[in-house]
């Protein structure tokens, strides 16, 4: 809630941003206070404070109270103070985690689980699934081929433009394609999903729900978070994209049933040789 509040502030009216910023300020004492208190700290009126609320899309104070405070309980909060020259160890390690796990309880939670089932459904039956991704993405974009192609799909990764533009035109109906992209702005990226479509295959989006990319795709897996990659590298988004491949293989994995746990179980078995005797469960 408090992501959202902060993602409409430039829709909201100058005199309903004041209670945004108060929110944004103070989550805890808003969700506990009365209206008339709200309007006096917001410096605004009553009936500012509701309009406040409905354009959130919320019925009124109390919806609005009930959806802040269960977003409030049910994780950990937004983390709205950045990085200080002056923050020792501590501080750093305490506000990237818990920045880190903020989004990802958010992402989960928006996450539309029907699009997921249809994702897997696709990856499952797929003759070949190829993962598109560049710079930042393209380190996803292997991730995601080290874990997909032990479950006995050919899967490859491509994070150069030319070698992902010439494999989408080789493509046909039956084959899956993932395009990672936390912009989804990528011109290269884009022109190889289309050309991946145009020849028959699905395209499973992981990138922003507003981007060019979204609308691109077979079907998308939003991963709506506050970063700006224009500004700074994407660290928070990266681990996102990570945590929904980890997903989807887990969910392929399921779906290709138990013929698939002999060929994991050989797979592991050759790797035994190549590391030092010691416990089990070290790798």
């Amino acid at each position: 809630m408090l992501e959202r509040i902060k993602a409409a502030l430039d829709s909201l009216s100058k005199s309903e941003r004041k209670v945004a910023e108060l929110v944004i300020e103070q989550p805890n004492l808003v969700a506990n206070a009365p209206i008339a208190q709200i309007a006096d700290l917001a410096l605004v009126s009553q009936p500012t404070v509701i309009r406040f609320c409905r354009s959130l899309n919320c019925s009124g104070l109390q919806d609005f109270k009930l959806r802040l405070t269960r977003s409030l309980v049910s994780g950990v909060p937004y983390v709205h103070s950045m990085v200080s020259r002056d923050d020792s160890a501590h501080d750093l390690a305490r506000k990237l985690f818990d920045n880190n796990i903020s989004h990802l309880l958010r992402c989960r939670n928006e996450l539309d689980t029907e699009v997921l089932e249809r994702a897997i459904t696709i990856m499952s039956n797929a003759k070949k699934i190829e993962v598109y991704g560049q710079g930042q993405s393209g380190a996803v974009a292997i991730d995601a081929q080290n874990k997909f192609f032990r479950l006995g799909v050919p899967t490859v990764s491509y994070t150069d433009p030319h070698m992902h533009g010439m494999s989408a035109s080789m493509l046909g109906p039956g084959d899956a394609v993932v395009a990672i992209s936390n912009s989804g702005r990528t011109l290269d990226l884009l022109r190889s999903v289309e050309i991946a479509r145009d020849a028959g295959a699905d395209v499973i989006g992981i990138t922003h729900s507003k981007s060019p990319l979204a609308k691109r795709c077979s079907l998308c897996l939003f991963a709506d978070t506050m970063e700006d990659p224009d500004l700074y590298t994407p660290m928070i988004t990266r681990i996102v994209h990570l945590v929904i491949i980890d997903v989807l293989a887990v969910g392929v994995a399921l779906r290709r049933g138990p013929e698939l746990i002999d060929q994991l179980e050989k797979m592991k078995r050759s790797l035994k040789e190549k590391r030092v005797r010691g416990h089990d469960n070290y790798s």
